[in-house]
Parts: structure tokens; sequence; C-alpha cells
């Protein structure tokens, strides 16, 4: 606990360093160093060591280290000695999981024993339509030996809404991993992320175009969970990051212009949430 603490401090400092006092010109941002994992909060003995884990993303889970010195499935190596494959890319969206599916599939057929997706906050600062999970029409069906005519439903699948390619993606996933653990979570809290001048996203208290909030996507992923028997890690609710408070921007990239990157420090935590929700779900079957 002290080292985490002295971890946080270090993080802290690293966020005061936001203006030179004569020009009034940003300083050089000194990212927050990586949390050393101790000894006594590893968890090498459970169902998730040796567990060869893919990890479909965004900017928050892209090898390339968005934000951060250190992501949450590096942690997780660490902590649960799991073996990661990250095809995360910065960016993506629910269509973009798509394809990172198809490029585990051909590269990793078979040798997967699960897969993690972490997604939805790009859709939602991109605006996308929300559409609906099903299409409803009627049917023949034996019930009891006779032939009636029922009310029958078919997944929505396509690229255009927020539904529709959450559906792609396990419809996908289920025909082609079909014995594999497969694992939702939902996005974090976030607030401003000034990239430039043409790259201003605002906080979650802001509705996109859509006139949606953030939590419009949390609850289709929620629901989507369900409909597709997929575990679900709320991270949205359960990980405690909350970078619309000041006093939380210790957890993030750069508070003035980048509260939507988690740093090292929040990816700790995020990490650690992941930890022990994940050792309550089977890591292969």
């Amino acid at each position: 606990m002290n080292n985490f603490r002295t971890m946080m401090m270090l993080a802290l400092s690293g966020t005061m360093l936001c203006a030179n006092a004569q020009n009034n010109q940003p300083a050089q941002f000194v990212k927050a160093p990586k949390v050393q994992v101790q000894k006594g909060e590893k968890t090498l003995n459970t169902q998730w060591k040796g567990a060869k884990v893919a990890f479909l993303g965004d900017s928050m889970t892209d090898k390339r280290r968005i934000g951060t010195t250190c992501v949450y499935w590096e942690y997780l190596e660490e902590l649960l000695g799991i073996e990661p494959f990250v095809y995360g890319i910065n960016g993506n969206q629910w269509n973009g999981i798509y394809k990172q599916a198809q490029k585990l599939k051909e590269e990793h057929p078979d040798d997967i024993d699960a897969i993690i997706i972490f997604a939805g906050t790009n859709d939602y600062n991109a605006s996308l339509p929300m559409g609906e999970f099903w299409r409803y029409d009627a049917a023949e069906a034996n019930k009891n030996g006779k032939m009636y005519y029922l009310r029958h439903r078919t997944p929505l699948i396509n690229d255009t809404t927020f539904c529709g390619r959450v559906n792609k993606v396990f419809d996908y996933l289920k025909h082609q991993f079909p014995t594999k653990q497969i694992i939702l979570c939902t996005p974090i809290h976030r607030a401003l992320a000034n990239f430039n001048a043409k790259n201003v996203q605002p906080d979650e208290n802001f509705a996109n175009a859509q006139g949606l909030f953030l939590e419009s996507y949390v609850d289709a992923l929620k629901q989507a969970s369900s409909m597709w028997s997929v575990p679900l890690i709320d991270l949205h609710s359960l990980c405690g990051l909350y970078p619309l408070y000041d006093e939380q921007t210790v957890y993030f990239h750069k508070p003035e212009t980048d509260r939507l990157h988690p740093n090292a420090v929040g990816d700790y935590r995020i990490a650690k949430t992941l930890q022990f929700q994940l050792m309550s779900l089977p890591a292969k079957f």
C-alpha cells in the first residue's frame, strides 16, 4: 500500500508540470510511472495462470500505451500470470472490434483461451445511432403438435448502429470461437479531452449529437451481455475512476487536456478491479 501511495504522489507531481512561469508556455509533461506490483498482491495460482487471453479494444488497450506507461493488461500479466494477445487500436469503435476479431481468428484460430472486449466510448463520442438489438416479425412454429404463427425475433446485424455493431461482433465470436470464454467490459467514465483544435471531446455530462449520454451505450452493452450470454465486468461502476472531479486526475493522463485516458496509476486500478472480477470466472472450458 505504501508503494501505491508513492506512485500516486509521483503521478500527481507529474500533473503539476503545466506551465512555464516566464512565458506561460506548456512545460514538458512527465507521465506517471508504472506502479510496481508487489509479490503479495499477485494471484498466480488461479484458473487464469498461463491462460492465453486476447484483448480487443481501443486506445485504452492499444499496445502503443496511449497516455500511460503501463496498460491494464500488462499489469494483469504480472498479477494473474496470463499471456496477453493484444489487438486494441486507438480510436476504434465497435466496427473496428469486428475487424480485430477477424484478425484474431486469422492468427489464432483455436489456441486462445479467453477474449476480453473493452470498448464503446468512441461510438458515443462519434454520435453513433443506438438502433435496436432485434428485428421482429411473425413466423410459423410447431407448438404442442400444432402449427401457429407466432411473434418472432432475429438479431439485427449492421455497421450503422451501436446495437447492430455489437450484435455483429458477438454473432461472429459465438460462431468462430464457440468454446472460448468471452468477457465484455463497459467503458469507464470520461471527462474533457482536448487533443487539438479539431479534436475536442466534451465530458460525459454533455449529450452527443444523438442526444444520448455515455450511460446509454453502457446500458446497451449490459443488455448485450445478457442477450449473448457473455459475462460482464462493469468497469463503468466498479473501477472507481471518475475524471470529472479534479481530485481524481491523479489517475488520468493530463488534467488540463486529457481526462479520457488513464495513466499508469489509473490502469493499475483498472487491472486490480479486473483481477478480482476475473477470479470469479472460468478462464477456459
